[in-house]
């Protein structure tokens, strides 16, 4: 038996440690960026490449996120049907007393599950429209020297379910979006980056993500079959 708790007390201390490393080795310190006009200016660039009029336009999106949560999002009527396992929410993302909520086809007066639909929503629909909300109500935008190119650091001071997170937005050439690297407060290590690269332009005009790999550990997360039309 001491052996036993020998072995596992040594496997702890090499993941204790291994973690250590890694987070020492990884972890990037949130970049200093100037705000002002020529951030602006850097960000309806962005906001010109992936064609932000058709975004505001736009009617219904559809998705899923990691083959779990699967969404129909009614953006001009704030409404969003939101399913996973047993459940599905009526989220009416304005007013949302007057959401719904259905147990295996059966409605139901659980209120908790309206506020797990709300968090879902805000993370999930993040995933999918994060390059659209650079303007966002909230939000700080200042431009940082990356890699000798002006990359788009958005900070948001308010709104979502985790204020104070800030991503860095690298542009390419036609200042699309490639990648960001993130600093959140979900993810304890600094500079994490997504791609943004796996974009497809949908019927209503506008692109969006297929997945995004992740520089943590390789994950993927799939969007599943993103649609958008009016």
């Amino acid at each position: 038996m001491k052996t036993f708790f020998k072995i596992i007390g040594s496997i702890l201390v090499l993941i204790i440690v291994s973690g250590a490393i890694y987070f020492f080795t990884n972890n990037e310190a949130l970049p200093e960026g100037k705000k002002g006009k020529e951030a602006d200016d850097l960000a309806v660039k962005m906001f010109t490449a992936i064609n932000y009029k058709a975004f505001e336009s736009t009617k219904i999106l559809e998705w899923s996120f990691r083959n779990k949560h699967h969404y129909k999002w009614n953006k001009q009527e704030n409404i969003v049907h939101i399913s996973w396992n047993e459940y599905k929410v009526t989220l009416n993302t304005k007013q949302y007393e007057k959401s719904e909520v259905y147990i295996d086809g059966k409605i139901s007066e659980n209120k908790e599950l309206i506020q797990k639909a709300k968090d879902f929503f805000n993370n999930d629909s993040f995933w999918l429209v994060a390059h659209y909300k650079i303007f966002d109500s909230g939000t700080e935008r200042s431009i940082v020297k990356h890699n000798d190119k002006e990359a788009l650091l958005i900070t948001y001071t308010s709104g979502g379910t985790t204020p104070g997170d800030s991503y860095l937005w690298i542009l390419d050439d036609n200042y699309f979006p490639t990648s960001y690297k993130m600093w959140t407060s979900i993810i304890p290590i600094g500079g994490v980056s997504a791609t943004w690269n796996d974009l497809k332009k949908t019927e209503s005009g506008i692109f969006l993500p297929t997945k995004h790999k992740l520089s943590l550990f390789g994950m993927e997360i799939p969007m599943g079959d993103v649609k958008s039309y009016n």
